[in-house]
């Protein structure tokens, strides 16, 4: 019954968009009036969009996670890994309609997530792919409200220790490969030390990406090529490697550098093992004197926020410092 006598008077009680709509509810002194009042609004439902609730969106969070694969994800390079990452997500936090997922729920998960001991970085990359995907589906109109992680800022990470390796820890660590015999391996690293490449770049290598005095990634994280010039000498060891029925300069080796790290008895922070190479690449390129802005290009950074973390390594870097500061003026005075 949407109008009945009440204490107070007469009680309107009414749901113009039908179950599971908005309720009105307002008490009348008279049945004239109430009636009246319960004309009007659901005149005012039929006439203006805005008194009109939303209709439900009673798809799951691992369905939005489909359609944004469906419809943009598959044209990602790391669209599979997103896509797993998303649906994974969606399973821990019990896979809510998706219309009644909110910011709560993220961060009552990132809080479990950092309670089980799983790192910011990670935990801020879920976040990411997830804003991602919500901003996609809204572009392509796959998706009608607000991003519900739109006011949700990441986590503040703290930067870990870049680990870089000596003169004396390359000699260690090359003798250990040709020692071992471990020459594709050897090489491998060679390449990285000596363009700043990741070793998946490196070890990737096919033999029509080395020409002409330089090594042509292609392929990379960013999906920029980029050429780096390397010395003849490396030109020629790397051209002289075949691997029989392929185009690729190197089989898989990276548990040759494991091995040879560990025989070297070398200290690498943690989650830094073949990546040690592109960062002592960068290092000893800023302490020789390099640019920063060369530096970027050839690691293919996107930002140079990214390049600048190498930046403290070069001699002349903040050396100001010591002649600027209030105290050294005090002495000279």
């Amino acid at each position: 019954m949407t109008i009945k006598k009440s204490a107070n008077g007469w009680l309107v009680d009414v749901q113009p968009a039908g179950r599971g709509g908005k309720r009105f509810r307002k008490t009348l002194p008279t049945k004239a009036e109430a009636l009246r009042w319960e004309t009007w609004i659901k005149s005012q439902v039929a006439q203006e969009p805005e008194w009109q609730p939303a209709r439900r969106d009673i798809r799951h969070l691992s369905e939005l996670v489909e359609t944004w694969w469906e419809h943009a994800g598959q044209g990602l390079r790391n669209g599979a890994k997103q896509r797993a990452t998303l649906l994974n997500f969606a399973l821990a936090i019990g896979n809510p309609v998706a219309d009644r997922f909110d910011a709560e729920d993220f961060s009552a998960y990132r809080k479990s997530r950092l309670e089980q001991g799983i790192s910011p970085n990670t935990v801020n990359r879920v976040h990411a792919y997830c804003r991602s995907m919500f901003n996609e589906l809204r572009r392509l109109k796959k998706w009608d409200r607000e991003n519900p992680l739109r006011e949700v800022r990441q986590l503040r990470v703290v930067e870990v220790e870049l680990g870089f390796l000596t003169g004396d820890d390359i000699r260690l660590l090359l003798g250990t490969f040709e020692r071992s015999g471990h020459r594709d391996a050897l090489l491998v690293s060679k390449v990285c030390l000596a363009t700043g490449a990741r070793w998946s770049e490196a070890e990737g290598l096919g033999r029509t990406q080395v020409r002409h005095g330089a090594i042509h990634l292609s392929g990379t994280k960013s999906g920029k090529n980029r050429s780096i010039p390397i010395s003849a000498g490396l030109e020629a060891e790397l051209l002289a490697q075949v691997v029989p029925g392929s185009d690729r300069l190197f089989k898989g080796c990276y548990n040759d550098f494991r091995d040879a790290v560990i025989k070297a008895e070398l200290k690498l922070p943690d989650g830094q093992l073949t990546h040690v190479l592109r960062h002592t690449f960068a290092s000893h390129f800023m302490m020789n004197g390099g640019n920063i802005l060369v530096l970027q290009r050839i690691l293919g950074h996107s930002t140079l926020a990214m390049t600048m973390r190498y930046a403290h390594f070069a001699p002349d870097h903040l050396q100001e410092a010591r002649l600027l500061n209030p105290l050294a003026a005090l002495t000279l005075g």
